[in-house]
């Protein structure tokens, strides 16, 4: 059994939206985000370094889908108005630009995006590793790529899986690798390329001179939910030629974008103390079990090199059938054995339709 702390994988990409009803809904038809962890109505009061000092009200829904990866935090302020960025971002600005989504089949997704009226940004194009992907907007102008994957936890309908990775914008490219791969476990580079590159072309920003390193972990994740979350990939971003500004600049955590990057993991104690001793403390800490309402846990946050928020999530409890009182709880279990397959595939119960 190797030491604590063990990672399991991207558990859910933080998204902030206007609508949290309406966004969830598009991400169910587009994206196969259809199956409901929690969802719960409260006032977000431990986040105060992020929100002004002050605590607010917000309404949140975690969905997954059943193929494989992280799933969307989708959230909603309830207490404010969410506030978009006071400029235009770009690609290379600084914290998560956008977020993968894994595909069985890149051309016959984008054809379907575009079939159902998505905003698909160009065509299917080539990443440097010579892979097929594209690019897309959410209702809201939120960057979403979609990438070839050959992971996958059930064969569902769509033809998507979840979060597969983010796209995060970096200043200093030599520190970030570092600090994805002593805290974060992406120790295996895939690409690392400099120049202008034809499919960045159609981003805002993309025909910009770019540093572009593409980052897996060469080892497969252990824990609980290691098979559903999966295998994901990071890819960091620094561009010349042009100052880059902070995506979440004079704004709030919760505002619209995508406002974390959360793994889902065990033995917080070890995480903080591995963290504290590479220079990236705890910002935020829960300190026990957090109550969502319907699924609970641990929770704490840090910031990557570039002020980009972390977050880690020791899992306590998660509803199967609430209404039967079927609960997955986590505490005491081997921390690297993964959840039974039978167990986790009864989530479907829990599936939003449309």
């Amino acid at each position: 059994m190797s030491q604590l702390p063990v990672i399991s994988g991207i558990q859910q990409i933080g998204i902030g939206n206007p609508y949290v009803h309406e966004a969830w809904k598009w991400y169910r038809i587009h994206l196969g985000m259809d199956i409901r962890i929690f969802e719960e109505a409260a006032e977000a009061n431990l986040m105060l370094p992020y929100t002004g000092g002050q605590p607010h009200k917000r309404h949140a829904v975690l969905a997954i889908n059943l193929n494989g990866g992280g799933g969307f935090e989708i959230w909603q302020y309830t207490s404010r108005k969410p506030v978009a960025a006071d400029f235009p971002i770009q690609f290379g600005d600084l914290g998560i630009y956008g977020c993968k989504i894994k595909s069985r089949d890149v051309q016959a997704t984008y054809n379907q995006m575009k079939k159902s009226g998505v905003e698909v940004l160009g065509d299917v194009s080539t990443d440097p590793a010579g892979r097929l992907h594209f690019f897309l907007r959410d209702l809201y102008g939120n960057v979403f790529e979609v990438v070839p994957s050959d992971n996958w936890y059930t064969r569902q309908r769509a033809l998507t899986g979840g979060a597969y990775g983010t796209i995060m914008g970096v200043t200093d490219m030599d520190r970030s690798i570092r600090f994805y791969k002593e805290i974060l476990g992406y120790d295996q580079v895939i690409y690392d390329v400099q120049g202008r590159f034809d499919d960045l072309q159609v981003l805002p920003g993309g025909n910009t001179e770019v540093r572009r390193v593409l980052l897996t972990h060469s080892d497969d994740r252990k824990g609980p939910f290691s098979r559903m979350l999966g295998r994901s990939e990071i890819e960091l971003v620094s561009i010349s030629g042009r100052t880059p500004r902070k995506i979440f600049e004079n704004r709030f955590w919760g505002d619209l974008g995508f406002i974390h990057l959360c793994f889902d993991i065990v033995g917080m104690q070890a995480m903080e103390e591995k963290c504290r001793k590479l220079g990236h403390p705890f910002t935020v800490n829960s300190a026990e079990s957090f109550d969502m309402g319907e699924a609970a846990g641990h929770f704490t946050y840090i910031e990557d090199p570039d002020g980009a928020l972390i977050e880690f999530v020791e899992t306590h409890k998660v509803p199967v059938l609430k209404k039967l009182g079927w609960y997955i709880h986590l505490k005491d279990r081997d921390p690297e054995k993964p959840l039974p397959d039978w167990m986790l595939k009864a989530l479907r119960f829990n599936r939003k339709s449309d």
